[in-house]
């Protein structure tokens, strides 16, 4: 299999005979275990590329929701797949394990992996679910894929827990690694067009039926051993969490420097084996992936005393981006005490709902702890989000603006590029605004009389343009 992998890393495209081999299989029984935004995703696709997908989750109200069509998630196309799949009959939910179990083919383990303070990834979730599993197998001994992203040797703990829970008599499941590569507020599309699927087992046998499943995909396929196919995903979430503390370092820099970063990405991103992915500055990255990872792939290193600075340095990095937003906003007013900022943008990202490990949210916390008043405003944060901040939530971009000393974006929706400024200097008290995802476009901001703060955008350089 390692020769199989050198070839298909070698030209980014299956091997023509190793195409031919993986025979496509449809009408699969599939169980998904864990209904978030991963689970949730996979049941739909799978459902949609013609299996028979049954999604389980302990939370009983998720479950209720999802059976009839209600979904929370900010997530382009996923309500029609969904009600696609419970309208044709090849999806559907339960809590019971053994309503699916039994006779599954396929079990995805597809619930979540926090990390703990240490920087390790919990597996607890995980244990449970692969116990629970253990305890509904009754003859058929189907084929268990990690969806997970949990540590490198993960998938030898879920043999060691079969092999200690399973009833005697009962065939122990195979174990293939095959971790998700979906973009929150792009998953749906990121599944039925993947960059690449990997695929990770002790045989080769098992390693193709999984493959099988995704056979009316179009993507290039690399099939490897289990620890190699967990370290894929960890190494190319950190490697992407590092472009993006790179360029908020160099954006500092370039501060420092007098040069406008904007230029810089415009100059380096021509170069094809650098381009422009993650390669945008702002105030850091966040979610429930790169931050993990990062912390997770660090840990391990440390746990086989193997250094890694680099790692520790874009945590770093990535930390700091969160605390120059005060530090910068704090020069331009003098104090924060009392002072009201306006908000815009609490998710992570944008066209997502999900405000965890977000930096914006850290970055409202510090304010709050400078004394200052946040109004703020989230076209896709959840009503119930956040409820422990002492901040108003506002019904609007303008509204949140109201009375303000200073504005800052600090996720990059696309409707807050789109804002008037006009309007934005009418509705705020103050002149101050921080554009955390240079999304704003600074000419048009000064030309209204406010006082822009962008990202490595040198101020100096962009009134020498100006001719001022």
């Amino acid at each position: 299999m390692t020769e199989l992998l050198s070839r298909a890393s070698a030209n980014g495209h299956r091997p023509k005979q190793e195409l031919d081999r993986v025979k496509p299989r449809l009408g699969a029984r599939v169980v998904v275990v864990g209904c978030g935004h991963v689970g949730l995703i996979m049941a739909a696709g799978l459902a949609k590329l013609g299996h028979q997908v049954i999604g389980i989750d302990r939370n009983a109200a998720l479950i209720d929701q999802l059976s009839h069509g209600l979904i929370s998630l900010h997530e382009p196309g996923l309500s029609d797949l969904v009600e696609e799949g419970l309208a044709n009959g090849r999806l559907s939910f339960t809590t019971a394990f053994a309503d699916g179990i039994p006779n599954a083919e396929f079990v995805f383990l597809a619930v979540d992996t926090p990390r703990t303070l240490a920087g390790a990834a919990d597996l607890r979730n995980l244990r449970a679910a692969v116990r629970s599993i253990a305890a509904s197998l009754n003859g058929v001994s189907p084929i268990i894929v990690n969806k997970s992203t949990s540590p490198i040797g993960t998938g030898e703990t879920i043999e060691g827990i079969f092999r200690s829970s399973v009833r005697e008599g009962v065939r122990e499941p195979r174990i293939v690694s095959n971790p998700e590569f979906l973009r929150q507020g792009r998953a749906v599309a990121d599944f039925f067009n993947p960059d690449r699927i990997v695929v990770g087992a002790r045989s080769k046998d098992d390693a193709h039926a999984v493959a099988g499943l995704y056979a009316e995909l179009d993507a290039p396929l690399v099939l490897t051993d289990l620890r190699t196919a967990e370290m894929i995903k960890y190494v190319a979430n950190s490697f992407l969490a590092t472009r993006v503390s790179f360029i908020n370092e160099i954006a500092r820099l370039s501060e420092a420097l007098g040069v406008d970063i904007d230029e810089v990405l415009t100059g380096v991103s021509h170069d094809a084996r650098i381009g422009n992915i993650y390669l945008q500055p702002g105030i850091g990255f966040g979610g429930t992936c790169l931050p993990k990872d990062v912390a997770a792939l660090r840990f391990v290193g440390e746990s086989l005393g193997v250094a890694t600075p680099i790692l520790s340095g874009v945590e770093a990095v990535n930390a700091a981006q969160r605390t120059s937003v005060v530090r910068r906003l704090r020069a331009r007013l003098g104090t924060l005490e009392g002072r009201r900022i306006a908000v815009w943008g609490l998710t992570f990202k944008a066209h997502t709902e999900d405000v965890r490990e977000s930096p914006a949210v850290d970055v409202v916390r510090l304010l709050l702890n400078e004394g200052a008043e946040v109004r703020a405003y989230d076209p896709g944060a959840l009503p119930d989000a956040l409820t422990d901040l002492p901040i108003t939530r506002c019904p609007s971009a303008v509204s949140a603006l109201e009375g303000a000393d200073a504005l800052a974006v600090l996720t990059e929706w696309p409707e807050f590029a789109h804002m008037a400024p006009a309007d934005i200097r009418a509705a705020m008290r103050g002149d101050v605004v921080f554009d955390g995802r240079n999304v704003l476009d600074r000419g048009l901001i000064e030309a209204e009389g406010l006082s822009y703060i962008g990202v490595g955008r040198s101020h100096r350089v962009h009134n020498r343009r100006r001719g001022d």
